[in-house]
């Protein structure tokens, strides 16, 4: 493969796996290069200015922590969202072509179909069938003056522990007895 070069990459066109989607429902495509602010500046317009109910994030390989990554964004900064998930398999076709093509011929590709993971998430405002395999029901919302046992939903650092008394600093007493390596002894004290 040293002498292949990648020259295109497709992956084939899949329905998205949920049903009774209203057809102008919103589709976030992430791919492995996508910017997480530009996903979601777009994604949270749609939601909150344009008052979609339904949204859908998608990714495949490299893009799948992504994906992820935006789904969890969104559902903390709207809350109330229930969510499904379907973890399915993509082909990727890759082409390659022959850098060093032999002399007397043309140049050589090299087609490699590759199953690759994907996922789809959809968010709805509206209630989803709780039996659904992947179904997620919305989190629990916090009252302000609710004590929460993990990471505070602003996402705050924990408080520092109270300030301590300054100790004086401990004095240390050496004392190196006669060794064939010494040439007597020597007592001293260390700050």
């Amino acid at each position: 493969m040293e002498n292949f070069r990648k020259v295109r990459t497709s992956e084939e066109e899949m329905p998205l796996p949920f049903p009774d989607l209203p057809p102008d429902v919103v589709e976030m495509k992430v791919k492995e290069g996508s910017k997480i602010r530009n996903l979601m500046n777009f994604a949270m317009a749609q939601m909150e200015l344009k008052g979609r109910r339904q949204i859908v994030f998608s990714g495949c390989g490299r893009a799948v922590t992504k994906t992820i990554t935006c789904v969890e964004i969104m559902k903390r900064k709207l809350g109330g969202l229930h969510q499904v998930t379907k973890v399915r398999y993509k082909t990727v076709l890759e082409v390659w072509e022959n850098q060093d093509p032999p002399p007397d011929g043309p140049a050589q590709n090299l087609t490699v179909h590759k199953n690759v993971p994907s996922i789809c998430i959809l968010l709805s405002r509206d209630p989803l069938d709780p039996n659904q395999t992947g179904y997620q029901p919305p989190e629990p919302r916090h009252e302000a003056g609710e004590d929460t046992s993990g990471s505070s939903a602003k996402g705050l650092k924990r408080p520092l522990p109270p300030p301590r008394e300054e100790l004086p600093p401990k004095k240390l007493q050496v004392q190196v007895s006669d060794s064939p390596r010494g040439s007597g002894t020597t007592a001293g004290q260390l700050e």
